[in-house]
C-alpha cells in the first residue's frame, strides 16, 4: 500500500489525480488502458510436452530408461517382460508427478477469484455499479456492510465503518476505520485505520474511499507476487533419491565393466559375458524403488486422510517426518477464531442477570439458535456478549419483547461508548450503556449498593487491570433509570449518573486440544512458534497459556523486525517464540531464517496472509474449515478438522513413513548387493559357469523387489518415534551405520548363495549334474534368502520376535506370494525348462531352506549385540 496512509488526503488526491466527485467515464477508460485491469497477474502454465520432458530431469528416471533398454537388449528382445515393467513404472511415476503439478497455480487462481467482481463507484458524479476489474487509481468507491473491498483505497469519509481484515493481518476482531488525515509512516498494516485493503470484508457501517492501488499493486497483489517469487525447493526425500541414483549408476557401470573385462581376460565368450553383465546391471538397479517409494507415500496419505489431513503432494508426507519447527498462525489455527466471554466481574451488589441483560441488549448483534445452541450474527465482540447471556439464561429475543429498544447512541471511537434506550414493563425507561471501562467509570455515580466510593472505583480499576493483564478485551456495562424518553439524544445527558454493574473479559480462546498437541511437539523435539498479525500482549498471553512461550523466550513485533537485519534474525531466531503484528513479508523472513539454521519448517495457517509463507515453508498446512481457498491452494497439506493436533499426528506418520522408506531401500539394496557379490565373486574366482543365468536374474528381480518392499512400507510406526529429535534433513541417507549394515548383510546374502552353489557343485549333485544342480540351488537359495531377510529389515534394532513374527499381515502375504512364485518355477516342469533349473532332492531342499533362513538368526544376534553395546554406553554415561 506504499505510504498512502501517511500522506495528507489532499496529497493522496493529487498523487492519484482524483476528485471527491469521482472520475469521468472517459478518464477511467484512459487510465484503464494505461494501468491495466484490476486483476491479479497469471503466469501461464507450461505445456504438456514441456512437463513431460521435465520428468527426464530426474536421474533415477534416466537410469530406469537405460535399464529398460538394456533389459530389452539382453537377449535380443526376447526377455521383454522386465523391460516393459520398468517402462510402465516410469510412465506411472510421470503421470503422478504431472497430476501433482496441476496444483501449482491454484493459489493464484483463488486469489483472482477472491477479488470483488462488482463495485459501486462514482463516475461522472453519479453512483454506478461496474466490474471491479474496471476500477483504476483515482476512482471513488462506495462501500457498506457486506461489501468486499475491490481495491486498496484511502478513506474519504465513513460512519461506523468496520472491516474484517483477519485474512490479511490476523486481527480476529473487525477493525474500526476512521477518516484520519495522516498516520506515521511506520504504522503496521493492521493499524492503518485510514486505509482499506483489497479482498477484505466490510462488516458494519458505510463509507467512501479513494482507490490508490489496483491489480498487482495492491496488498493482495503483492502476496500473489510473493507466491510467484517463492520457489519450491527439493524435499529431503528427493535429495536422497538423487543420491541413490548417482551411487547406483556409478556402482552398476563400474561392476559391470570390471566383470565384463575380467570375463574376456579369462577367455569367456563375448556374447555370454555381455548378457550376464547386462542382466546384472538390471538386477543391481532397484527399478521398483521409485514406484515403491511413491506407493509407500500414497499409503501414508491414505492413513493421514483417515486422521483428517489431506496431503496434496506425495513428498510432503516424508518432509513432515523431519520437521523441526512449526510456525503457526494464531487466529483460527491455535485459537477458535471466535470471540468468547472468558470472565465476568460484578461490582458488589450487582446481579449477574442485570449485567448480562445490558450486555445482550446494548448491541447490534442478533441471537440465533442453531441445533439448540446459541450463536450470534454481527460484530464478534457483541456476539460474544449475546451468546454468553443466552448461555446464562438471558435470551436476547425474549428480553427485547420485555424491554423494546426505542432509541440508541451508536458506538463512537471518540466517546468509546454505546447506549440504547428501552421501555420497561412498568412504563418507565432505562438507558443501557457499554464501553471502555475507564471511560464508563467516569460516567458512573453509583453501584447497586449505593453511591460509588473511591474504594469501589479502586476495585473496578484493579479488576480491569487484572483482566487486561491476561490479554482480555474488557467491556464495562452500566445502566440508568430515566424519568422519561429524552426529546434529544445527547450523550452527555444520557451517559451520566450511571450505575456501574460489572466487567466482561473477552478473547479469542485457544482450542482445547492445542495445549496437549504443543506438549507432544516439545516431547518430539519440534519447536512450536507463533506468527500472528495480532497484538503482542494478546499473542503472548495465548502463547504462554499453550506453553509455546516458555521462560526465557523472546517476543518481537513486525515493526521491530523492520529494523532487524536478516543476518541478525537468522542468528537469534531460536530465541523467539512469538512474532506479533507481522506482515506476509515478515513471515517469509521468519521461515527463511529457520531454514537458514538447517531446520525443516512446517507452517500452519488459514488466512490469505499466510499463503506466501505456506509456500516458502518446507511444508505448508492450511485449515480446511476456516482456511481461505488461497491458503489451501498454497499449502502442501490441508487439515480438514482445523485441529492443530492433527499436524502432530502427521509428523508422527511422516517419521514412520520415512522409516518405512528407509527399510524398503535397506531391503532392496542389501539384496542387490548380495546379487552383485554373487556374480562378481564367481567371475573373479574363475568359476567355470555363472551361478545365475540372465533369465534367473531378471526373474529374481521381479519376485523379490516388489511385494516384500511394499510390505515394509506399511509397517506401523515404531514405539518411541515421537520421543526422538527430528532427523537432520541435510544428513545423507547412507550414514556410516546404515552403509555398514547394507554391506555386511548384502555380503551375507551373497555368501550364503555361493555356499549353496559350492555345496551343490561339490557335495550334493548326482554325477554329471554338478553344474545344473549348483545353479538351481544358488537360484533357489538367493530368492528364498531375500524373502526371509525381509523380516529382519522390519526394525533396525528391535528383535523380530519382540515385534511379533507375524504381526505385519502384508509381510506374511508378500512372503507367501513370493514363495509360491518361486516354488512354481522350481517345481513345475515347463517352467523348469524356461528358467534353466532341475528338480532337487530332499538333501538339496534341506540345504537350500537352512541357508535361506540363516539371515534371521544371524541378524538377531547382531541386533542383540547392538542393544547390549548401547546399554553399556548409557550406563557409562550415567556414571560420568
Amino acid at each position: 500500500m506504499g505510504e498512502w496512509h501517511s500522506m495528507r488526503l489532499a496529497q493522496v488526491m493529487q498523487e492519484v489525480e482524483g476528485r471527491p466527485q469521482g472520475l469521468t467515464q472517459r478518464e477511467a477508460a484512459q487510465r484503464l488502458e494505461r494501468v491495466g485491469p484490476n486483476q491479479l497477474a497469471q503466469q501461464p502454465p507450461p505445456g504438456l510436452l514441456v512437463r513431460i520432458l521435465g520428468q527426464l530431469k530426474d536421474p533415477m528416471i534416466l537410469v530406469l530408461l537405460a535399464a529398460a533398454g538394456l533389459s530389452l537388449a539382453a537377449s535380443g528382445g526376447e526377455d521383454w517382460l522386465d523391460g516393459v515393467i520398468i517402462l510402465v513404472i516410469v510412465v506411472v511415476n510421470g503421470v503422478i508427478s504431472i497430476t501433482q503439478e496441476d496444483h501449482a497455480q491454484q493459489a493464484l487462481e483463488e486469489l483472482r477469484r477472491m477479488s470483488a467482481p462488482q463495485a459501486s463507484v462514482l463516475r461522472d458524479g453519479n453512483r454506478r455499479r461496474v466490474a471491479a476489474a474496471a476500477l483504476v487509481p483515482g476512482d471513488v468507491i462506495l462501500l457498506e456492510a457486506g461489501d468486499q473491498v475491490p481495491a486498496d483505497a484511502r478513506i474519504l469519509e465513513c460512519s461506523r465503518l468496520q472491516a474484517d481484515e483477519s485474512s490479511m493481518t490476523g486481527e480476529s476482531v473487525p477493525v474500526e476505520k476512521q477518516a484520519v488525515d495522516a498516520l506515521p509512516p511506520d504504522t503496521s498494516l493492521g493499524d492503518r485505520l485510514n486505509m482499506l485493503i483489497s479482498g477484505t470484508l466490510i462488516t458494519a457501517g458505510r463509507g467512501t474511499a479513494l482507490v490508490t492501488a489496483t491489480g498487482m499493486n495492491t496488498q493482495m497483489g503483492q502476496i500473489a507476487g510473493l507466491l510467484l517469487e517463492g520457489g519450491q525447493g527439493e524435499t529431503p526425500l528427493q535429495k536422497r533419491m538423487a543420491e541413490i541414483s548417482k551411487s547406483l549408476s556409478f556402482l552398476c557401470m563400474a561392476v559391470c565393466a570390471v566383470m565384463f573385462g575380467v570375463g574376456l581376460f579369462q577367455g569367456k565368450g563375448i556374447l555370454d559375458m555381455f548378457l550376464t553383465a547386462v542382466s546384472l546391471a538390471v538386477a543391481a538397479i532397484p527399478e521398483g524403488l521409485p514406484a515403491i517409494v511413491t506407493i509407500v507415500l500414497a499409503l501414508g496419505i491414505q492413513r493421514l486422510a483417515g486422521r483428517n489431513a489431506i496431503v496434496k503432494k506425495l513428498p510432503a508426507v516424508e518432509t513432515l517426518g523431519c520437521a523441526g519447527v512449526i510456525c503457526s498462525d494464531k487466529t483460527g489455527t491455535l485459537t477458535r477464531n471466535k470471540m468468547t466471554v472468558q470472565q465476568v466481574w460484578l461490582t458488589p451488589g450487582a446481579r449477574r442477570r442485570d449485567a448480562m441483560l445490558v450486555g445482550c441488549l446494548c448491541c447490534d448483534a442478533r441471537l440465533e439458535w442453531k441445533a439448540g445452541a446459541p450463536t450470534a450474527s454481527g460484530d464478534p465482540t457483541e456476539g460474544a456478549l449475546v451468546v454468553a447471556a443466552a448461555q446464562d439464561g438471558v435470551d436476547q429475543n425474549r428480553e427485547l419483547e420485555r424491554f423494546p429498544r426505542v432509541a440508541d447512541l451508536p458506538f463512537d471511537s471518540g466517546r468509546k461508548l454505546m447506549s440504547t434506550i428501552h421501555s420497561q414493563e412498568d412504563g418507565s425507561w432505562a438507558a443501557f450503556v457499554k464501553g471502555a471501562p475507564d471511560v464508563l467509570l467516569e460516567r458512573c455515580s453509583a453501584t447497586p449498593r449505593g453511591p460509588i466510593t473511591q474504594g469501589d472505583r479502586a476495585r473496578i480499576l484493579a479488576a480491569n487491570e487484572e483482566m487486561a493483564g491476561k490479554a482480555l478485551r474488557v467491556i464495562a456495562v452500566a445502566r440508568r433509570e430515566l424519568d422519561g424518553l429524552p426529546r434529544e439524544l445527547e450523550p452527555r445527558a444520557i451517559e451520566s449518573g450511571l450505575t456501574f454493574l460489572g466487567l466482561f473479559g473477552l478473547m479469542d480462546p485457544p482450542r482445547p486440544e492445542v495445549k496437549a498437541a504443543v506438549a507432544k511437539c516439545h516431547l518430539a523435539g519440534v519447536r512450536p512458534v507463533m506468527i500472528t498479525g495480532d497484538h503482542r500482549a494478546t499473542a503472548l498471553a495465548v502463547a504462554r497459556e499453550l506453553d509455546i512461550a516458555r521462560p526465557g523466550d523472546w517476543t518481537v513485533t513486525g515493526a521491530e523486525l523492520d529494523f532487524m537485519p536478516q543476518e541478525l534474525l537468522e542468528e537469534d531466531i531460536e530465541k523467539f517464540a512469538v512474532f506479533a503484528r507481522v506482515s506476509p513479508e515478515h513471515k517469509m523472513r521468519i521461515v527463511q531464517a529457520w531454514q537458514k539454521r538447517g531446520k525443516v519448517v512446517a507452517m500452519t495457517g488459514d488466512g490469505v496472509n499466510d499463503a506466501p509463507a505456506l509456500k516458502a515453508a518446507d511444508i505448508g498446512c492450511a485449515m480446511g474449515k476456516t482456511g481461505t481457498d488461497v491458503a489451501k491452494g498454497a499449502a502442501d497439506m490441508i487439515l480438514t478438522d482445523d485441529n492443530f493436533s492433527t499436524i502432530v499426528s502427521a509428523i508422527e506418520e511422516g517419521r514412520g513413513i520415512y522409516s518405512n522408506i528407509r527399510k524398503a531401500i535397506h531391503y532392496l539394496l542389501s539384496c542387490n548387493i548380495g546379487e552383485i557379490f554373487t556374480i562378481f565373486a564367481a567371475t573373479l574366482l574363475g568359476f567355470g559357469q555363472m551361478p545365475l543365468v540372465p533369465v534367473q536374474l531378471l526373474w529374481l528381480n521381479l519376485v523379490t523387489d516388489s511385494l516384500p518392499a511394499l510390505a515394509l512400507g506399511v509397517e506401523p510406526v515404531e514405539e518411541g518415534a515421537m520421543e526422538e529429535e527430528p532427523r537432520d534433513a541435510s544428513a545423507g541417507l547412507f550414514d556410516r551405520e546404515f552403509s555398514l549394515r547394507l554391506a555386511w548383510q548384502g555380503l551375507m546374502v551373497g555368501a550364503l548363495t555361493l555356499a549353496a552353489y559350492f555345496l551343490g557343485f561339490t557335495r550334493l549333485a548326482a554325477p554329471g549334474m554338478e553344474g545344473a544342480t549348483a545353479n538351481t540351488m544358488a537360484f533357489a537359495t538367493l530368492t528364498l534368502c531375500q524373502l526371509f531377510h525381509a523380516f529382519n529389515v522390519r526394525s533396525e534394532d528391535r528383535s523380530l520376535f519382540a515385534q511379533g513374527v507375524l504381526s505385519n499381515p502384508a509381510m506374511n502375504q508378500a512372503f507367501l506370494a513370493g514363495m509360491a512364485m518361486q516354488l512354481s518355477v522350481l517345481l513345475i516342469p515347463p517352467l523348469q525348462g524356461v528358467f534353466s533349473v532341475v528338480p532337487m532332492s530332499v538333501p538339496q531342499w534341506v540345504t537350500v531352506l537352512v541357508l535361506a533362513a540363516a539371515p534371521i538368526p544371524i541378524c538377531e544376534l547382531a541386533k542383540a549385540s547392538g542393544r547390549g553395546s548401547e546399554a553399556e554406553s548409557a550406563a557409562e554415561e550415567a556414571v560420568r
